[in-house]
């Protein structure tokens, strides 16, 4: 049973998207989409290998609240810099900033946060080093800037999916 609502939610989902996405409730819509949504669902698991698991799920909020902050925060401090026409006073550049973290999901939510967050962009990820490199757009305290990403991104990133 556990098994079965695990599964059920990305068929529903698609399913429903299927049916919004031709605006129609018709039961030849509702047989080929549902067709469709079981198939793609039986084949994820092949495209996706390893499985996430999410530990410590108070963390994974806290952590969402961090972001959700920091991003308003960043978006207000880019817009004010734009209005101002202060662009030229800005400082870009790139910052390599070593992780610890080594788990698959955890590189990918540490991307999407950087990423979201206006003013920087993952630029690359060494592998063999495990060096993360940031494109900022005014990077005047680059030991600010790896604290922050180390302490308030990566740790609890650790944490829940390590």
């Amino acid at each position: 049973m556990k098994r079965l609502l695990g599964f059920l939610p990305l068929p529903c989902l698609l399913l429903a998207l299927w049916l919004i996405l031709n605006d129609s409730l018709s039961a030849g819509h509702i047989a080929l989409g549902l067709a469709i949504a079981l198939i793609l669902s039986l084949l994820t698991p092949i495209l996706r290998p390893v499985r996430a698991r999410l530990s410590h799920p108070l963390t994974a909020l806290r952590l969402v609240g961090h972001v959700a902050v920091d991003i308003a925060h960043s978006n207000w401090l880019v817009g004010l810099r734009i209005l101002r026409g202060d662009t030229a006073n800005a400082r870009p550049g790139f910052l390599d900033i070593p992780l610890r973290i080594r788990d698959p999901h955890g590189l990918a939510a540490l991307a999407g946060i950087v990423t979201f967050t206006p003013g920087t962009v993952w630029a690359g990820h060494d592998p063999a080093h495990n060096i993360l490199t940031l494109h900022v757009l005014d990077l005047h305290d680059p030991a600010g800037l790896t604290h922050t990403i180390q302490d308030r991104y990566e740790r609890p990133l650790m944490e829940i999916f390590e």
